[in-house]
């Protein structure tokens, strides 16, 4: 091949023709030997079950499922816990895969290296590069061994520990949630009945006390302040009273005191006019001129005077008149609204001083009003936070006691046998024909490279082309290949086509 120039298809084409047999023997040689070669292997068989996985029969939106994670990922965990030592060691052991002393590790390393877990995808779903656990239908359980019997046996075993492990875990995860929860609950239960007891207990230490009551407090604060305006104006108007009555009775009783030795002398009306003018003037002080007391008063006043004056311009008598010892009825009247004076004043008073306490009282309420709410406030919220952690809590046992009654009456998810382990008639490894395959490709592979070798060390000039590119001269003059025909014996001249040419040409250039 001239290296020389550029190639184009018509001498690729020259050069297949060429070697076609350098390729085609090594890629009719090379299927045989590999098929041969796929003998030397031990076989190995694989026996498949497939699991599928139910759906939980109640709704969702009624009881919640045990599991939230990706089924995928369960499976991954189950694997764990099946191919551990305590759970394969028993299964190996009842299988009598161990053949002497000393080889239960190695059988049980032997099984982990050669189960393999393969989710199983509904029908158009296999192109997904991610799918979800809604997108599982199942799984398949494989496993490979040097005897169909043995890889068939474990199999199944493997699949049925998968499902027990499964059933297992569900009821314990279940049973155990259920616990949980009761417990927490019972813990919750007591927290909440110690916030109610210090809530009923400061409620009922600081009655008229809480927030709700200030409002109250106000209103009845005020009801106090005006009823002790009230009593102390009825307090002080007795008082007045009193102290009225108290002059009339004095000036009375020196009237009839007077008049009992002498009624008209002149220093008897003088006395008495003056104690009358002085009721007179503590009348004015209380009442307006109109008042029929001072009215009358007044009146009594005029008459003094009028009498004094008769008196001073009169004669004395000389006979002297006997007055009873015995006071007047106006004087005992008068004696007896002074009693009931005071008996309304000692009523008033201790009144008075009741209110007064009360409005200490609720003074010392609202002032306390602020921390009371505050300390207050922590005790309610502690209780609200209680309550509420119990009602959660509550709820998620309630949940948990259902999803816990659904996995023993196996309403929920399940894993169910659908295919147990086949039998495998045929070896999985080693494939004869992949063998074989693997070395038709090899072959041509070999014939191609062969090929391309013997075309890199041909240095033959096979057409006009190669005689340019290795004289680096145009070409003038070309002989034609003379060949004599067969029927006639003529001989004919021909131009041999370049993809026909496969012997050397003589070329003559001038």
């Amino acid at each position: 091949m001239i290296q020389h120039r550029e190639m184009n298809m018509e001498d690729y084409a020259a050069m297949l023709r060429r070697r076609i047999w350098v390729i085609l023997i090594p890629a009719l040689i090379a299927p045989a030997i590999g098929f041969g070669v796929s003998y030397l292997f031990t076989p190995k068989y694989t026996s498949q079950a497939t699991v599928l996985v139910e759906g939980q029969k109640v709704p969702q939106g009624y009881v919640k499922p045990i599991f939230t994670e990706d089924l995928m990922q369960r499976i991954s965990t189950l694997q764990q816990q099946v191919l551990s030592r305590s759970r394969l060691q028993p299964a190996v052991e009842r299988l009598g895969l161990v053949k002497g002393e000393g080889r239960v590790d190695s059988v049980m390393d032997d099984i982990r290296k050669n189960v393999t877990i393969t989710p199983v995808f509904p029908a158009g779903a296999a192109g997904k590069r991610k799918l979800g656990q809604s997108d599982v239908l199942g799984f398949q359980v494989s496993f490979t061994s040097s005897s169909p019997h043995t890889a068939q046996q474990v199999c199944n075993q493997l699949t049925s520990m998968f499902l027990e492990e499964n059933l297992r875990a569900r009821e314990q995860l279940a049973q155990g949630t259920t616990e949980f929860l009761s417990r927490q609950l019972e813990e919750a239960k007591r927290n909440l009945d110690d916030q109610d007891a210090k809530l009923a207990a400061f409620k009922r230490d600081h009655v008229g006390q809480l927030p709700g009551d200030e409002e109250n407090n106000f209103k009845i604060l005020m009801g106090l302040n005006s009823q002790l305006d009230s009593n102390t104006q009825t307090l002080n108007r007795a008082q007045q009273d009193k102290s009225y009555a108290e002059a009339q009775l004095a000036t009375m009783v020196s009237q009839w005191k007077a008049g009992s030795q002498n009624s008209t002398s002149p220093q008897a009306l003088e006395q008495q006019l003056a104690q009358a003018q002085a009721v007179l003037l503590q009348l004015q002080g209380r009442y307006t001129d109109d008042h029929p007391d001072v009215v009358k008063q007044k009146n009594d006043i005029a008459e003094l005077k009028k009498r004094l004056a008769e008196v001073n311009s009169a004669k004395p008598e000389t006979n002297t008149e006997k007055v009873s010892a015995i006071e007047p009825a106006e004087i005992r009247s008068l004696r007896a609204q002074i009693h009931n004076y005071e008996q309304a004043i000692s009523q008033a008073t201790a009144e008075q001083r009741r209110l007064q306490a009360s409005i200490k009282t609720y003074e010392g309420r609202v002032s306390l009003s602020p921390a009371i709410e505050e300390q207050y406030k922590l005790l309610t919220r502690d209780y609200d936070t209680a309550q509420k952690f119990y009602s959660e809590l509550l709820a998620k046992k309630s949940e948990s006691a259902m999803t816990r009654d659904m996995e023993q009456e196996q309403q929920g998810e399940q894993f169910r046998l659908m295919n147990p382990g086949s039998f495998p008639a045929e070896p999985s490894f080693p494939n004869r024909l992949l063998f074989a395959g693997g070395g038709l490709g090899g072959g041509i592979g070999l014939g191609l490279a062969l090929a391309l070798w013997l075309e890199l060390k041909d240095k033959a000039i096979r057409n006009e082309l190669d005689v340019e590119a290795v004289m680096e001269l145009p070409m003038l003059v070309s002989l034609p290949w003379v060949m004599e025909d067969q029927d006639d014996g003529r001989k004919i001249a021909t131009n041999r086509s370049r993809a026909d040419n496969e012997k050397d040409e003589e070329t003559v250039q001038v």
